[in-house]
């Protein structure tokens, strides 16, 4: 395929010959790229210094960024847009979060460019790529990764008797005991938990590489034994005691990076929140999430959150967008370098864990290689397909984890999971 830069070099030469200026050249041949994109800090900040990179070979083509709108308005305006038929003002890239993008794939055919016709997916961690495949084909470029990881105060931990050692091949009866030891020796509560959302409950069935769904897309919830599992495991945290009830992302934060708690069981994303407050710095560690004891299956390794970028079919600059992507997204080390120290953007693509900000180690948390750690338990994470009704079937647990927590049958609650989320499938 003839990229844009090598266009680019032969329009000039021919406009050289016939005495044209490189300036109207410019005009006359330069192709927008429109970017949508939420979180200015974040994501539009990695497209920016990704568009700035593109740009010095590149000066046909002018890639512009809205990262204003939040990713609700996004996901409105591309369904609206999409189910009406009228692609009229949407972009060539927008970002979508992995977990409701089977819903765009497979309710727009042909709406997106299959972006595996023109880079290497085999380059981008398994669990990623699989997101966005429908029909054989791969649809996004990956990006951020939600890889998850026990964050953890090692100075609570020694204190109650526990050294780094004792958090490998976890298992969570044993995350359970130590909380109990924890909190029995230093008043510390193990985990702060919202009722309000299924995060724990969605990295800990993902680490057994299932989820709400069987491959056909029907429902797999009664007789899901990972989230059988996942349900119980749960409300045995809760029972112990040793939970710090939260509502709400503040409160939620706050409780472990006041010192309340002593772990954060997250995506790797938190890693710049627990690193918000430097008189903390070399009391924290991070270790693999534990696993899921009896589960076929069941491993230390999982993922929450993450979303990649998608090219639409109609987009008049979406030839641009795609050599962007590869040029950029799928080429440059040094790029992920870069977001990585200034973003906290944490690379799916595999090659990036080669450069030195990935092998560096972090005073913040006792002097671990925790990139490097994190890029080798991305590897492990367990693919799995999340359908169209994640949201829909999350509503559905949501529902049920108060229940649960207080003793309630989660044998009940399963089945209760199951009709609610079949109702709002039909």
């Amino acid at each position: 395929m003839t990229t844009t830069a090598s266009r680019w070099r032969h329009a000039l030469a021919i406009a050289a010959a016939a005495g044209v200026s490189v300036l109207t050249m410019t005009a006359a041949m330069a192709v927008d790229v429109t970017v949508w994109a939420w979180d200015t800090n974040f994501n539009g900040a990695a497209m920016k210094e990704a568009a700035s990179r593109y740009a010095p070979t590149h000066p046909d083509v002018n890639i512009k960024i809205d990262d204003s709108m939040q990713q609700e308005d996004i996901r409105q305006k591309l369904q609206t847009q999409l189910l009406a038929g009228d692609t009229t003002g949407l972009p060539d890239i927008v970002l979508i979060q992995d977990d409701v993008a089977q819903k765009y794939l497979q309710s727009f055919p042909g709406a997106f460019v299959p972006l595996s016709d023109s880079i290497d997916m085999t380059a981008f961690a398994p669990y990623k790529v699989a997101a966005a495949t429908h029909d054989g084909k791969s649809y996004s470029l990956p990006f951020d990764s939600g890889v998850t990881g026990l964050f953890y105060r090692a100075d609570y931990l020694k204190e109650a008797g526990y050294e780094a050692d004792a958090l490998k091949d976890l298992t969570w009866d044993k995350f359970i005991q130590i909380g109990k030891d924890v909190k029995a020796k230093t008043g510390h509560n193990l985990i702060a938990l919202d009722l309000n959302g299924s995060g724990l409950i969605r990295i800990m069935m993902q680490s057994a590489g299932v989820w709400y769904f069987n491959a056909d897309g029907s429902l797999n919830i009664v007789d899901n034994k990972p989230l059988k599992a996942a349900l119980e495991t749960y409300a045995k945290i809760w029972q112990a005691d040793i939970v710090k009830p939260a509502s709400g992302w503040t409160e939620f934060t706050s409780a472990f990076t006041s010192g309340e708690t002593t772990v954060a069981l997250n995506g790797v994303w938190m890693t710049g929140t627990i690193k918000s407050q430097p008189d903390q710095s070399g009391k924290w560690g991070v270790a693999p999430i534990p696993k899921l004891e009896g589960v076929e299956g069941a491993t230390g390794y999982s993922n929450e959150g993450g979303s990649s970028w998608y090219v639409l079919s109609s987009g008049p600059g979406k030839d641009a967008a795609v050599d962007f992507l590869k040029s950029i997204w799928a080429t440059d080390v040094d790029f992920y370098q870069k977001i990585l120290v200034g973003q906290g953007a944490f690379s799916t693509w595999l090659p990036a864990s080669a450069g030195d900000a990935y092998k560096a180690s972090d005073d913040f948390f006792g002097g671990q290689p925790v990139w490097a750690n994190f890029s080798e338990w991305q590897a492990k994470i367990p693919s799995i397909d999340y359908g169209i009704y994640t949201a829909e079937v999350d509503a559905a647990v949501v529902a049920q984890l108060p229940t649960i927590t207080q003793g309630g049958s989660v044998d009940d609650a399963l089945k209760a999971i199951n009709d609610q989320a079949s109702q709002q499938m039909q």
